[in-house]
């Protein structure tokens, strides 16, 4: 299971104006900003879809397009997201200090693609979760500390707030898109969505 939230695309103009900066050629700019966004004009739609395609070399403008997004997913999908370090940032919710917070249950956790049997073993996990976090609240021990950080499975949503660029969209698309894991499919559905994707991120090489 994974949830998207909160999307935010910016500094695309800025960043075609820098585009031009190699021939001068600002006096070609045709795009507008209105209430609804930033809106390519002809000219720049022009430029901005050779340059995407010509490699990583000339597209630089690319990463002066800025993301931001609230994404809630499980532990084990995580894992493989932090393998996009270059040009992220971001800022989880902590196991650390709130694990405790809030009652343990089951939508807590992504728990959509498994088996009945599993199903029911997973909620004597969550239950037995539950009971030490009361246990936590009242004694504050170190050791039901542990226990709840230790025993946390790896389908316990998480939620960051992500900021990354064009580019590493281009890159998180490419090697994603057609992973095992649902959470990724989710993923890049939603960077389809995103603001001149098809012109940008999502063509073909």
């Amino acid at each position: 299971m994974l949830t998207i939230e909160n999307t935010s695309v910016m500094n695309f103009e800025n960043a075609i104006r820098g585009a031009r900066n190699p021939m001068n050629s600002w006096a070609r700019m045709d795009s507008t900003t209105t209430e609804d966004g930033f809106v390519f004009g002809e000219n720049d739609l022009d430029l901005a879809k050779r340059l995407a395609r010509a490699g990583t070399d000339h597209r630089k403008f690319l990463r002066m397009i800025f993301i931001s997004v609230d994404v809630t997913a499980p532990l084990y999908w995580w894992k493989e997201y932090d393998t996009y370090k270059v040009a992220t940032v971001a800022n989880s919710t902590s196991t650390m200090h709130k694990i405790h917070s809030a009652p343990f249950d089951l939508s807590q956790f992504s728990c959509d693609q498994m088996t009945p049997d599993t199903l029911a073993f997973m909620q004597t996990i969550v239950d037995k979760l539950e009971e030490i976090r009361k246990r936590y609240l009242e004694t504050k021990s170190k050791e039901d500390w542990y226990d709840l950080i230790q025993l946390l499975p790896s389908s316990y949503n998480q939620m960051r707030t992500l900021t990354f660029n064009y580019e590493t969209a281009i890159n998180i698309y490419r090697a994603r898109r057609h992973h095992k894991l649902a959470e990724w499919h989710v993923f890049c559905d939603w960077i389809e969505s995103l603001p001149y994707a098809a012109d940008l991120i999502t063509f073909e090489p």
